[in-house]
């Protein structure tokens, strides 16, 4: 039953990857102006458009655009960059990429290596003492910070850090071969800001998980016995709590990979999230579309692992009806 259940939500997985394509596809193409249009400029006459249009294949119809693209990602083709083309400087869309995709999983990776230890010890140790000045004050602030938009804790940030007491850079400027502590300071803020913004969710629902599997008969049984709350904290209710734990770490690290669009614009930090920014201001769709692709597509394993870890660490959710 258990590889029953994990088949079916495999299969889940991939219709929503395809669904997910076909939203692509249609909300970039809906984009008002195109790439030959943008870079050819006003002073475009009908003929040199059409031109363009027919040289970056964009004179086909819709559906047949959408095959042809379907049939290249699924091969791993992301196809070339029509900005690139347009310019006669051809640019495979695999080798844009790269770099882009590297800084965005050392950015996701810091935080995530920081974030989630963090959310778990405050988490626990606001459940291990309910409330108390600790567990209020632990409540309190994650949420005041889930109440606060990422864009707002990075001006703040700035604001203290940069501008009033000067000891970080107001932009993560990479130049390529930054080390040791030049990395540590570039990266600084970005993380900070997304450490800060993932934490409290997830010290938050650990908190609430822990809680709610406090209030089971066999806890109840512990705690008449006479058994260390940390102890049963620990040692029985954790176990349990494990699968909601893991589900609320896989969304949020999930967020991390799509969410920095706003963090990595703010400090014009050279990750895939601005590169699809930037590709969406001249129409660059190919590019547009392989983003979100992998934006997508990092959201849906993260979500599947999360469910894999659900069905394995329940014994109630190994047998699904």
């Amino acid at each position: 039953m258990i590889w029953r259940a994990l088949l079916g939500r495999f299969g889940i997985s991939i219709v929503t990857l395809w669904v997910v394509s076909v939203l692509i596809f249609i909300g970039t193409n809906l984009l008002p102006g195109d790439v030959a249009a943008i870079l050819l400029g006003q002073m475009a006459t009908p003929e040199s458009l059409a031109a363009l249009q027919a040289k970056l294949g964009m004179d086909q119809p819709g559906y047949m655009r959408y095959l042809m693209w379907l049939r290249d990602v699924s091969t791993g083709d992301l196809g070339m960059s029509k900005a690139g083309i347009a310019q006669g400087n051809a640019s495979r869309i695999v080798d844009i990429l790269e770099p882009r995709i590297f800084n965005t999983l050392r950015l996701t990776g810091m935080v995530a290596v920081v974030s989630i230890p963090v959310a778990l010890a405050l988490g626990l140790l606001a459940a291990m003492h309910p409330g108390t000045r600790l567990d209020r004050t632990v409540t309190f602030s994650t949420l005041s910070l889930i109440s606060l938009p990422d864009f707002l804790v990075a001006t703040f940030l700035v604001l203290i850090f940069a501008v009033q007491l000067g000891w970080l850079p107001s932009i993560a400027y990479l130049r390529g071969a930054e080390s040791g502590w030049d990395l540590i300071k570039a990266l600084a803020m970005p993380c900070l800001t997304l450490i800060i913004v993932v934490s409290a969710q997830m010290i938050r629902m650990t908190r609430a998980t822990v809680l709610n599997v406090m209030s089971s008969p066999y806890i109840e049984m512990a705690i008449l016995k006479g058994v260390p709350r940390g102890r049963i904290i620990l040692r029985h209710a954790l176990l349990n709590a494990i699968g909601p734990i893991v589900n609320v770490i896989a969304l949020n690290l999930a967020w991390l990979v799509g969410g920095v669009v706003i963090v990595e614009q703010i400090f014009a930090y050279p990750g895939l999230a601005k590169l699809m920014i930037d590709a969406v201001l001249v129409r660059d769709l190919p590019l547009v579309q392989a983003c979100a692709m992998i934006f997508c597509a990092s959201y849906i394993v993260l979500i599947f692992i999360a469910d894999m870890a659900s069905i394995v660490s329940n014994p109630r959710l190994r047998h699904p009806k």
